[in-house]
Formats: structure tokens, C-alpha cells, sequence
């Protein structure tokens, strides 16, 4: 049986997954709607810099050029770096630039059939149907349309990009009815350095949003008007930020990304010794981040600006909202050229926005709504069937069920890479990668579809109980360790990488703990 592998998206994920495939003799390609690789790192604000130190968002094969001694990069370095990368591995003669992917079709078994599948496929294997891909993909240089076959697919179209989440408000209170402009952040982050410096200068600016995006605006509108134009924030649910030069930046790994650590938590499909040692050392857990909390309270004026979250520091770090302060922030808010305003809603007026039960507008010439993206939907949007498109609905309630947080148990022939976050992004992909290369090139046997679920629950329900009201965000960065422990004992791998106890148990783990992950088994 030919084994034709289509990789949709040439972001991180995507060459990741270009690179491990070629690794393996099999030949993808690689669909890219844009012109060149990095994905998001495409559409960024100018200010944007790397969220982690560069030393723990690294490829395990590829280390930083020695030209970059910022610990924490800019967005053209990162990009420099991930070219690089595909350079150093030839990746670019499998990749198809201008080719947007506008939908798959999964042919050659019918619904009636998959549902009395016990096995993943039938078989439990990457390639045990008879069915296969169909993709449909659009050269945006031509606007010609051709229909490409695969018989296994990698959707690696990131949840932070294209489709953007535009709040929902009644007709008379929705952006129809504001004089001025409203944009999306992502249409800003996709502007020239010159046009978006336009776009801002001398405008009295509402930016909608309290994440990393928000705050970037905010610092760019405030040093392009300063205080003779401020620009106002709406804050629903502020969340906790770091100093990129703080004590506890410096020391989370030893506090939050080592085995010790992961022993405070309760963990999916842990056995009873690890339950009890989790129950036991809850105050603990409880402590560590309530120090957090009390540390970072200590060095910003959050109580004076009403910026405290209500949540916990864990709550944050479990469900990956943690962010990097950027530079200067409490500056411009001292200063008056960032003021912000907390409320739990808002709507368009006339001359601006309206907060909670203020009846005074915010003046307003542009009101940018830094809000996110609808992740899942853009997932659900790629599938023709709307049988798959069901699966990837997720309730209030729910979040879509990975398994290995890779594969989904009821699509065969299929997986998405990217929709899994950790504390540093690209080490999870890559590990993710590697394990389904492995599933590919028939090491891996995959459990049942009933078993695979099952697991899948129960990571759910560790989201839930760690991540709070930010369930949907599929996170794994307080239990990576854990995480990767599965993988590896998949790959039949060694998932203990330290040299000695202490350092096993205490010292933080970080992407170049598992280079030369096959040379290490069991």
C-alpha cells in the first residue's frame, strides 16, 4: 500500500513534522497557503518576542546560532532560526508555498463501517484502512483548485491564527453602531511596520483584552501617543504576568517543571501511590503558588491599578496563560498613557465603548479587540463531513479528545500537531512529532478506540481540575514531564533523561533532555 503523507501548514509544527517523516523514509508534502514558513511567526506585532528563554524553546537537534544572545529573541529571530532549521534539513523541496488547503474529505469507508471499528482504523495501525485523503487545495497565485490524495494527514494549521474570536453583541450594541474603526488584532499583526505606526498614531485607542496581545498594543499605542492619547484597556479577567528578569522567572523551572513538582499534582491515569503523595502534598502545591502570587503582588503595582487576578498563579500556569510583562507596561501605566479599566462586559456607542454600568462612553477613533481566535472551529471547518466536523465540536463543558494529544480516537489515518500547549510550545510539538512517527513507521500498537478515550478523559478531567474556568485550552504545562514519561514509554524509550537522583527529581527538565531520545532506551 502507497503511504502518502499530506502535512497541512509549514509552521513549527509543520516542519517538525516534515523533518521526523523524511527521518523515517517517507516522502510528504507540505501544503502552505503563505509564501514563506513560521506560521504565526508570520503575524506577530513588531514587538513581539519570544515568551520563554530561547534555551527552553528550542529544537532538540538544533541549537540557537551564537549571534543570538538576547535570552529572549525577538520575532525576527525566531523566524531566522525556524529558516535555519529548514535549511539545515532541507525541508523546503517537500513544501508547496501559495497552496491554502481549503478542505479535506476522508473517502473509502463508510460511517456505518468506522462505527464497528474496536481499533483505531480497524487495525490500531497509522495505515490499517483501505480509505484515504482527499485535499483540496487552492494556488492563491492562480486561483486554480486541485484535489491532491494522501493516505495519512497532519493538520498542523495552529489555533492562534486566521480565524479570529469577534465578541457576539445584541444589534444595537455591536460595532455597527460606532463611528469610528474596529479591528481585530490579528489584522493588526499582520501589517507593516510603517502601516500599523499609521494606523495607531494620534488616535485615541480602546484596545478589548487583558493576554500578551493586548498588553503589546497597549505598550505600542502608548509609546506612539503617549499620554496626550491614551490608550484604555477593558480587562475582564487580568491574568498573572512575569518579569522577564525576575526571581521567579529565573526559578520556575525548579518550582513548577521538574518530577518533584509534578509529584504536588494529581496526574491522568496515575496509580494510587502517586494519588496519595498528590493528596498528601497539597499544601505544599497550595504554598507554591500562593508565594507566587504574594512575590509578584510584591513587585507590581497590581493592587494599586486593581489588576490583581481572581484566580490562582496554578490556575495560570496549568492552563498555559502565563505571559511574559512587556517591557515598560507599569511605566505607561504610571505615567497615564495606558489607563485600564476592569469591567465584565462592554458595547459599542456612538462615540466609543461603554463598560459595565457606566452611562459614560470611552471616546474612541479606534477600538482594537484583542480577543483571541476560535481555535477549535477553525479545526472544524477543514473537515468536508459534518460527521467529523461533530467531533470537533467542543460543549461548555468539554474539550476535544486527543489522545497522546495527537490523534483523535474516532478519525482514522489522521493527526493534528499544535493544539496541545505547553510552557514552551515547540519542545511539546516535537515530542509529539516524534511519537507519531513512530505510530507511522508501525512501532506503535494503539490501544483500543474505548481505551483511547477513556484516556483522553482523564486528561480532560486534570485540565479541568488545574486549569479552572480555562478548561477548553488544552494544556499540559504543569504535567509535561508526565506527559512526555507516555511518550516515551510508547517509543519504548527511557522517559528518565537526568544523570543521578537529585537531578532526576529536582532539577528542571528542558528540551535538550531529550536529544538523542532512541539512543536511550529501556
Amino acid at each position: 500500500m502507497e503511504r502518502r503523507i499530506a502535512i497541512i501548514g509549514a509552521g513549527i509544527g509543520g516542519l517538525l513534522a516534515c523533518k521526523y517523516s523524511v527521518e523515517k523514509c517517507f516522502h510528504p508534502v507540505v501544503f502552505e497557503a503563505d509564501d514563506r514558513i513560521g506560521g504565526v511567526w508570520n503575524h506577530t506585532l513588531q514587538s513581539t518576542k519570544l515568551q520563554s528563554e530561547k534555551e527552553d524553546y528550542r529544537f532538540l537537534d538544533f541549537d540557537w546560532p551564537a549571534s543570538v544572545q538576547d535570552k529572549y529573541p525577538s520575532h525576527t529571530d525566531v523566524l531566522d532560526y525556524v529558516e535555519s532549521y529548514a535549511q539545515h534539513f532541507n525541508l523546503y523541496p517537500y513544501i508547496k508555498f501559495h497552496s491554502r488547503v481549503n478542505s479535506i474529505d476522508y473517502v473509502g469507508e463508510s460511517f456505518e463501517e468506522m462505527q464497528t471499528w474496536e481499533l483505531w482504523g480497524g487495525m490500531g495501525t497509522a495505515f490499517g484502512s483501505k480509505g484515504k485523503w482527499h485535499i483540496t487545495v487552492l494556488d492563491t497565485q492562480t486561483s486554480a483548485t486541485e484535489v491532491h490524495q494522501a493516505e495519512f494527514v497532519i493538520l498542523c494549521i495552529g489555533q492562534f491564527s486566521g480565524l479570529p474570536n469577534i465578541p457576539e453583541l445584541p444589534p444595537n450594541h455591536c460595532s455597527k453602531v460606532f463611528d469610528g474603526k474596529v479591528m481585530h488584532s490579528m489584522e493588526y499583526s499582520d501589517m507593516e511596520k510603517y502601516t500599523a505606526a499609521e494606523v495607531i498614531r494620534g488616535k485615541r485607542i480602546t484596545v478589548v483584552g487583558s493576554q500578551k496581545s493586548a498588553m503589546d498594543i497597549a505598550v505600542e499605542c502608548a509609546e506612539a501617543n503617549g499620554d496626550k492619547y491614551p490608550c484604555v484597556m477593558i480587562q475582564r479577567n487580568p491574568h498573572w504576568s512575569l518579569l522577564s528578569d525576575g526571581f521567579l522567572i529565573s526559578n520556575l523551572g525548579y518550582l513548577y517543571s521538574n518530577r518533584f513538582a509534578e509529584l504536588l499534582l494529581h496526574k491522568p491515569g496515575e496509580n494510587i501511590l502517586f494519588w496519595l503523595l498528590a493528596t498528601v502534598l497539597s499544601p505544599l502545591r497550595w504554598g507554591i503558588s500562593k508565594f507566587s502570587e504574594i512575590y509578584l503582588q510584591w513587585k507590581l503595582p497590581l493592587k494599586k491599578f486593581g489588576l490583581v487576578p481572581r484566580h490562582s498563579f496554578l490556575e495560570d500556569m496549568s492552563s498555559c496563560q502565563i505571559n511574559m510583562l512587556p517591557d515598560k507596561f507599569y511605566d505607561k501605566v504610571e505615567e497615564g498613557s495606558i489607563l485600564i479599566k476592569r469591567s465584565e462586559s462592554f458595547r459599542f456607542c456612538k462615540e466609543g465603548l461603554m463598560v459595565g454600568e457606566e452611562d459614560k462612553p470611552i471616546p474612541s477613533d479606534l477600538v482594537m479587540l484583542a480577543t483571541g481566535y476560535k481555535g477549535d472551529q477553525k479545526l472544524k471547518n477543514i473537515f468536508r463531513s459534518s460527521v467529523f466536523q461533530k467531533y470537533f465540536v467542543s460543549s461548555p463543558t468539554s474539550s476535544i479528545p486527543f489522545y497522546r494529544q495527537v490523534i483523535h480516537p474516532r478519525i482514522p489515518q489522521l493527526a493534528v500537531i499544535g493544539y496541545t500547549e505547553g510552557i514552551a510550545n515547540l519542545p511539546t510539538f516535537e515530542m509529539g512529532c516524534r511519537w507519531l512517527v513512530h505510530l507511522l513507521d508501525g512501532n506503535i500498537k494503539l490501544p483500543s478506540i474505548g481505551a483511547m478515550e477513556k484516556d483522553a478523559a482523564l486528561w480532560e478531567i486534570h485540565m479541568k481540575r488545574y486549569g479552572g474556568r480555562n478548561l477548553l485550552r488544552s494544556c499540559i504545562g504543569t504535567t509535561n514531564i508526565w506527559y512526555n514519561d507516555q511518550l516515551c514509554k510508547d517509543m519504548k524509550c527511557n522517559p528518565r533523561r537526568k544523570k543521578g537522583f537529585l537531578a532526576e527529581w529536582f532539577q528542571p527538565y528542558g528540551p535538550t533532555d531529550y536529544a538523542g531520545l532512541a539512543d536511550r532506551k529501556r
